[in-house]
């Protein structure tokens, strides 16, 4: 988080892109673990992190995935409605599906 705070969410993107995939040759798996959102909006998983990703921080890694054309194949992982109230089991969910939508090119802006 300290590079985010550092540089902000597009060149930590960038800096990432560029050393995993440098000449955007390569297929991207993303992995997008959902407890690294801030539990004010993502608070029905396992280990939540204060101080996590913004809403439009998570969009954002996502909707970059989408840009590079490269992104072949993704998982969402440590949602756990069971763990919140009904609201914020959905809410969590909810952002889950749309973070997949914004892998697959839908912008929320």
């Amino acid at each position: 988080m300290f590079e985010i705070d550092k540089y902000g969410i597009g060149k930590v993107i960038e800096m990432a892109l560029n050393q995993i995939n440098p000449y955007n040759q390569r297929s991207i798996h993303l992995s997008f673990d959902i407890d690294c959102v801030d539990p004010s909006i993502a608070g029905a998983t396992g280990t939540k992190v204060m101080g996590g990703l913004t809403y439009r921080e998570a969009h954002f890694v996502a909707e970059s995935m989408a840009n590079t054309g490269m992104l072949a194949s993704m998982d969402l992982v440590e949602v756990n409605p069971k763990l919140e109230s009904k609201k914020a089991a959905e809410f969590t969910t909810e952002l889950g599906v749309e973070l997949i939508e914004s892998a697959f090119g839908k912008r929320i802006l």
